[in-house]
């Protein structure tokens, strides 16, 4: 069962670090700080689950796995200390208060200590700790030796300041918090962080308990075991608290998500239709969807706007009437007016693939909609395009010729 808790907390940090990996070339320095702390305990935690320790113990070096682990914390000790530090950003006021000034102070000094830690650690890691035979257990099976517990000690020092610091923030910023849902989010991360001070502490204590007296090795892995149980559930609390304030964030991810899988069947056809328009060739939906090149508002925008210029370009090939006709046809649609916008599409897209523009000066555009801004056209254009994607070609044909008798009608 405590096997099963490792993989479950290594997982959902892995999913917060897969989810928050745009940072890394969108995000400013606060938000890949923040991936970065995410990532390297991720790493961490995987090292501590059977299957990659026993991979990693393949390699001719005996506990490497431990090594291991203790490097990729410590960068992500330095990353999370960053995180607090540009949490306040650039302030313009004369005075700094002194806990910001400390939060700042320790994260630059956090990269030379943790280079000079991580090179001490391996030092003290290939002298004084003994290695003689792998171990399944790292503080346990070197439960009582001196070497290991100067070594662990020393490695200890790092999340003793960075709980310590990330504690005092969160909690402090949690009662300044404007929205509720930030209130609950960096109170669950302060109280992370205080039981991961509890939990750093119980740890030395329990290894120089382990050397002071002579502790039996049942009481050793019962109180290894509980403390491991207690860090298992505070990184699944971290995780819990930075993903509530990004709830609304999620829900206009997703909303974005869906106006642009909406979007596509119109905005790919204009594209082809009018290939100097997009910045590149379009792509079919799956493969759209793979490419991570541009944040997706970005994208949403920009095919809002190229599919406004397409539009404007087919209006030189549209017959005078179409629209006209278009409307007559959508008006016994439950949503007749983007029906009837889909339907001049399709038809004067087969007129544009087949004949030169009717008039290059008098053009046919569509009606104008009062959109306020690039989400409400967006989602617009969501609607169209789902119309526009139920219309057969027979049916845009038959739209033509309805047009083509509306044009030969004397009255109209």
């Amino acid at each position: 069962m405590f096997d099963y808790s490792k993989y479950l907390t290594a997982s959902v940090m892995t999913i917060i670090a897969v989810w928050r990996f745009p940072a890394v070339r969108y995000g400013d320095s606060h938000r890949r700080a923040l991936w970065g702390g995410y990532a390297g305990f991720s790493v961490a935690l995987w090292l501590y689950t059977p299957v990659v320790m026993d991979a990693v113990d393949r390699i001719p070096v005996v506990d490497l796995s431990a090594l291991l682990r203790h490097f990729s914390s410590t960068a992500a000790i330095v990353a999370a200390l960053t995180y607090v530090a540009t949490s306040y950003g650039k302030s313009s006021r004369p005075v700094v208060p002194r806990h910001v000034a400390v939060s700042r102070w320790i994260a630059r000094a956090s990269y030379k200590a943790g280079a000079v830690g991580i090179a001490f650690l391996t030092t003290l890691f290939f002298t004084v700790v003994d290695r003689d035979k792998p171990s399944q257990n790292f503080l346990i099976d070197h439960a009582g030796q001196w070497g290991a517990a100067v070594y662990m000690s020393f490695f200890y020092l790092f999340p003793l300041i960075t709980t310590a610091v990330c504690g005092y923030q969160w909690t402090r910023a949690a009662r300044r918090a404007e929205s509720a849902s930030m209130r609950i989010g960096l109170g669950l991360m302060g109280i992370a962080m205080w039981m991961g001070l509890t939990h750093t502490l119980a740890r030395m204590s329990i290894l120089w308990a382990a050397v002071a007296f002579p502790l039996s090795s049942s009481a050793v892995v019962f109180l290894v075991d509980a403390t491991a149980m207690w860090m298992n559930s505070l990184f699944l609390i971290v995780a819990i608290g930075a993903s509530i304030p990004t709830t609304r964030a999620v829900a206009a991810r997703w909303s974005t998500l869906r106006t642009l899988y909406k979007t596509h069947p119109l905005w790919f056809d204009l594209m082809n239709a009018f290939p100097g328009t997009s910045l590149y060739p379009p792509e079919g939906r799956l493969a759209e969807f793979m490419h991570i090149r541009v944040p997706v508002d970005v994208r949403l925008a920009r095919w809002t706007q190229e599919i406004a210029d397409a539009c404007e370009d087919l209006s030189y090939y549209a017959p005078e009437n179409l629209f006209f006709a278009a409307e007559d046809i959508a008006a016994v649609h439950p949503d007749p007016e983007p029906t009837a916008e889909a339907y001049w599409i399709k038809a004067a897209l087969q007129v544009a693939a087949t004949s030169p523009p009717v008039d290059p000066y008098a053009a046919a555009p569509l009606r104008e909609k009062p959109f306020v801004d690039t989400d409400s056209e967006a989602a617009w254009l969501a609607r169209v395009s789902t119309a526009y994607s139920r219309i057969t070609a027979d049916q845009a044909r038959d739209l033509l010729l309805r047009c083509e008798r509306l044009e030969a009608a004397p009255d109209r």
